[in-house]
């Protein structure tokens, strides 16, 4: 089911064995053999691995900055709801870093917000700035090394 803000899919059956939600990223066990056994006969199978479909879309939504799924056991089957709720803006995230260090580059930035492009962190640097709650931090030679709290 597709809704605004998140997607439920939900399929029949409990989870296998010994697999709980809390070990379900960990522990390997195919719910259908026989899904497993037809993917394993394309020549470039899109998942080779059991389980690699969850994991998958948890190191999606990491990436991308968002909740992680929601796995359920319910009574006959399990439920996973993929939200679209963001973990923090990246002035928050900036913000945040900088509670516990001193600094913070565009490198270390980027990791923590998932902002691939340099021009894209540094406008969010700016915004901060502009809001006056960071300052550059000059390097050596007077250039802009990292920014810290004001």
């Amino acid at each position: 089911m597709i809704f605004q803000n998140r997607i439920e899919v939900i399929s029949p059956g409990r989870l296998p064995g010994h697999v709980t939600v809390e070990n379900i990223l960990d522990v390997r066990d195919s719910r259908n053999p026989k899904i497993v056994r037809t993917l394993r006969r394309y020549k470039d199978a899109p998942n080779q691995d059991l389980g690699e479909g969850l994991n998958t879309a948890f190191q999606k939504m990491k990436e991308w900055r968002l909740q992680p799924p929601v796995i359920q056991q319910l009574q006959n089957a399990v439920k996973v709801t993929i939200p679209h709720t963001p973990l923090a803006t990246p002035e928050e995230a900036v913000l945040e870093y900088l509670q516990t260090h001193e600094e913070i580059n565009n490198s270390i930035a980027r990791f923590l917000t998932g902002i691939k492009s340099e021009n894209q962190m540094k406008e969010v640097f700016y915004r901060l700035r502009d809001r006056g709650l960071i300052e550059r931090v000059p390097d050596k030679r007077g250039n802009a090394a990292a920014w810290r709290r004001t």
